[in-house]
């Protein structure tokens, strides 16, 4: 008697819902990638510099992801080096550098150092594709600093080494099981791993490379807004795949972080339109001062989004939003802001809010946001995973491991990113282009522009003569 052989396309231990969620978050996030911020800058530079900066966009999101899969993955997310003791800040520091190329790397169910209780349900490659699109994006935040003067070489060689020696390893320690994770730091999506790191290096990178030229800093006028509403919108909605895939499941803290994430946007946003409206010179709502306070929701909701309740979510995003609001009018006419050319203002909408985003988790978090379950009637599981803040435990223990975490990020970011320049400066014999050619701009370096003046149309109307 022949016996059926059944197909099961699935192994046992993979989950199709939270696979296929996973995968369509990660390609959310690329999209705030390509095109997102490729339009939302290159919307806001100059026409000269539109095709640099696109350039640079898609060609640091390409060298992350090579740089990503043949060994810095691993560095951030696969087993520790044990540099030290059990237990010591070296023994957390970093993962091994190797590659996951291979098919035992690629179709294997995903495995972590970085402490979840539950196990992941879909394969590494699920993983390591989640994973690469924050960092793919990092790079793309802090270039809109160094803006309209980066040499393009320069750029292709300080992605991978900032990628290996700076993000790899301030993933290790926070996600992927190192030290300050085992402290009990928390950083739900990346407000310290991806926004205040980039704004750190934007900061560090625009002092050591130096200021645009005086013309181009006095005449820094968009070229297109409407391609930066659209670049703007793109990053909004993608963020729905930032936050909400950060649980790594498709449960119901997936959906609080979703929500949690345009409550705090919506209100960061209009609060930065009320203080243009009430505290500016002007007295007037601008569409650029509105995309500032929506990219400060988004980054300050992106360490708590599935810790901190909706009324959580209102206040992260209306500090944030004012704190940025003053700072950008504010603290950036005392030294050494004033003195730091940052094109696009990285250092307040990344830096500063995510360090506040951060900082918040130990004030607003509700520990009643349960982010992997609970025993009772409704859940089934072994544990619970929940963080809790000031207001609601009356401890400031979550704060102060969020405050060292900080101190950590903000220092050796700084100093690194500073070292990784240097060496960049000297093999490249400069950071930034010549004056003669900073003058041209796009032309100059690529031999293309965005709006060229002979239009199509010409150009057939003068072949058919």
């Amino acid at each position: 008697m022949l016996t059926a052989v059944t197909n099961i396309p699935y192994p046992h231990w993979l989950n199709p819902g939270d696979n296929a969620w996973q995968l369509v978050a990660a390609t959310l996030v690329g999209l705030m990638s390509l095109p997102g911020i490729a339009v939302l800058y290159g919307g806001l530079v100059q026409r000269k510099w539109v095709v640099n900066t696109m350039m640079m966009a898609f060609s640091g999101f390409a060298l992350v992801v090579l740089v990503w899969v043949l060994w810095a993955y691993n560095m951030a997310f696969g087993p520790q080096v044990h540099l030290g003791a059990d237990g010591s800040f070296l023994s957390g520091f970093v993962g091994h550098p190797h590659p996951i190329l291979s098919h035992f790397g690629e179709q294997n169910q995903a495995v972590s150092g970085s402490n979840t209780l539950v196990p992941f349900h879909f394969p590494t490659s699920t993983l390591a594709y989640f994973q690469l699109v924050f960092a793919a994006i990092t790079p793309l935040l802090f270039l809109g600093s160094i803006l309209g003067r980066f040499k393009f070489k320069a750029w292709l060689l300080f992605v991978p080494l900032w990628i290996t020696f700076v993000y790899s390893i301030n993933a290790a320690l926070i996600w992927g099981g190192g030290f300050f994770a085992q402290k009990g730091a928390v950083d739900f999506a990346g407000g310290y791993v991806i926004h205040m790191s980039a704004g750190i290096t934007a900061f560090v990178a625009a002092a050591i490379v130096g200021p645009r030229l005086n013309r181009d800093r006095n005449h820094a006028l968009p070229n297109n807004l409407m391609m930066v509403a659209v670049g703007a919108g793109i990053l909004w909605l993608g963020w729905n795949g930032f936050n909400g895939g950060a649980p790594y499941y498709a449960g119901v803290d997936t959906a609080s972080a979703v929500l949690n994430t345009n409550i705090a946007t919506a209100m960061a946003l209009l609060t930065w339109v009320a203080m243009d409206m009430l505290f500016s010179r002007e007295h007037k709502p601008t569409f650029l001062g509105a995309i500032n306070g929506m990219i400060c929701g988004l980054v300050a909701i992106t360490p708590s989004a599935g810790f901190v309740s909706g009324v959580g979510a209102i206040f992260v995003g209306l500090i944030t939003s004012a704190v940025v609001w003053v700072s950008w009018n504010f603290l950036s006419k005392v030294k050494p802001f004033s003195k730091v050319d940052d094109a696009l203002g990285v250092i307040y909408t990344h830096g500063i809010a995510g360090l506040l985003g951060g900082l918040l988790i130990g004030l607003l978090a509700d520990p009643g946001m349960i982010v992997y379950g609970v025993k009772g009637r409704v859940y089934d599981a072994a544990g619970s995973f929940s963080v809790g803040g000031w207001f609601y435990t009356h401890s400031f223990h979550q704060l102060w491991e969020q405050f060292i975490t900080a101190v950590w990020v903000i220092f050796f970011t700084a100093i690194m990113s500073a070292i990784l320049l240097y060496i960049v400066k000297f093999v490249c014999r400069g950071l930034r282009e010549k004056d003669e050619v900073l003058e041209v701009g796009d032309l100059a370096i690529h031999d293309e522009e965005a709006y060229p003046r002979e239009t199509f149309a010409e150009r057939v109307s003068s072949l058919s003569r």
